[in-house]
């Protein structure tokens, strides 16, 4: 049986949003094939393991020292794939906890969808859902994300970034070039936040200055985009790895009047994740529009090296699509899109341990030894001069 880690939590805004996510996980992956087990990763960055972490009270006042819990760290290492306790007192050995065949990362946001969990897993040789670094990285920066779709010949909206720092040093040239560049009413954003954290629409130069001040409380770099007057949000999801790429229907969130908050995203219907937001599958859109936006889809999976599952999410103006960004790690994984196409929840995971330890064999088929006399020369005492 597989030892299936499901990972979720850490220090990120988007914390309890993860805690859905990977509680869903371990509630719908086959328990005739999967050992799988929570692994928590605490607001401090500390790593749990345990039962209660089944149970989404656990969270509410989350005690370290609760009763069941033990804490953990994974060796940066190939060959272990495991987890370990830490050693007690000073000359405390470290103890093999559970073995780690396979992690799903369920993680949104910064430490954990970035790239930063991803190149853990990289070092140690363990087969993970996510998407690679690179994809991970791009995905989450909304300004460097925007920069490859444009590149990709893809349809943004206008935008222009600063830094935190030119904010609060020169907010009135921000201001100006914000209103020459973009024009209101526009959408301002931490580059590195989603499930709509820290954004605004600025409608005018006060809405303009408190959009500033909440972006720059989140992020060093903000991305300021010219905001469609009457939205739409269409989303599309894709499943996949390498050639093998599976874009899901489209659909529409309903009541997207200005844009969907936080607590619309994930409170109403009593915290069940994305599945208890009002939607529309298939999105009531043409079918001209719907193969488009799927193309696009499929184009930007392939383009960013993804697997797994992640959603791309559009703006409507009329019949133009806009890209507006991509979520490697999509909440609630994006299942709800794939249902109704025959993929039920739990053939889902089923997916995504399938092509996590597809591209560790991938990796592992390349070669990453090379051998030179550098050392051999170094050692004589023969210059080196690297060209």
């Amino acid at each position: 049986m597989t030892e299936l880690g499901v990972i979720f939590g850490s220090r990120a805004a988007e914390h309890d949003v993860s805690i859905i996510s990977g509680l869903q996980i371990l509630e719908h992956a086959d328990k005739k094939k999967y050992h799988a087990y929570p692994i928590y990763i605490a607001r401090t960055g500390e790593w749990f393991i345990g039962e209660p972490l089944r149970d989404i009270k656990t969270y509410q006042n989350f005690d370290p020292k609760q009763k069941g819990l033990t804490r953990v760290f994974l060796p940066p290492e190939p060959g272990h794939n495991a987890l370990y306790a830490f050693g007690s007192g000073l000359f405390g050995k470290t103890q093999r906890i559970c073995g780690l065949d396979c992690a799903i990362l369920a993680l949104h946001g910064m430490h954990g969808e970035d790239g930063t969990l991803q190149g853990l897993m990289e070092l140690a040789d363990i087969p993970y859902s996510s998407c690679g670094l690179i994809g991970s990285a791009v995905g989450m920066d909304k300004i460097v994300m925007k920069a490859v779709f444009k590149s990709m010949g893809l349809p943004v909206l206008p935008s222009i970034y600063c830094y935190r720092a030119e904010w609060q040093e020169n907010p009135e040239s921000v201001m100006a070039r914000a209103e020459e560049e973009i024009g209101y009413p526009m959408f301002v954003k931490p580059a590195n936040l989603g499930s709509s954290i820290g954004i605004s629409k600025a409608k005018d130069a006060e809405g303009f200055r408190q959009a500033m001040e909440v972006a720059a409380s989140f992020d060093r770099r903000i991305l300021i985009e010219r905001a469609v007057d009457r939205p739409v949000e269409i989303n599309c999801a894709c499943l996949g790895y390498g050639r093998e790429v599976l874009p899901s229907l489209c659909e529409q969130p309903a009541g997207w009047d200005e844009f969907l908050s936080f607590a619309d995203k994930y409170t109403r219907g009593g915290g069940k994740g994305m599945k208890s937001l009002s939607r529309q599958v298939p999105a009531p859109i043409s079918q001209e529009l719907t193969a488009r936006i799927q193309g696009y889809t499929a184009d930007i999976f392939r383009m960013l090296e993804c697997r797994g599952v992640v959603r791309v999410d559009y703006i409507l103006d009329g019949e133009q699509a806009y890209v507006n960004e991509i979520n490697t790690i999509p909440g609630s994984f994006a299942f709800y899109l794939y249902e109704p196409m025959g993929i039920p929840f739990s053939s889902l995971v089923d997916r995504l341990v399938q092509y996590a330890h597809m591209a560790l064999e991938d990796k592992k088929a390349s070669s990453f030894a090379f051998s030179s006399d550098i050392l051999r020369k170094a050692a004589s005492g023969t210059k080196i001069i690297k060209k």
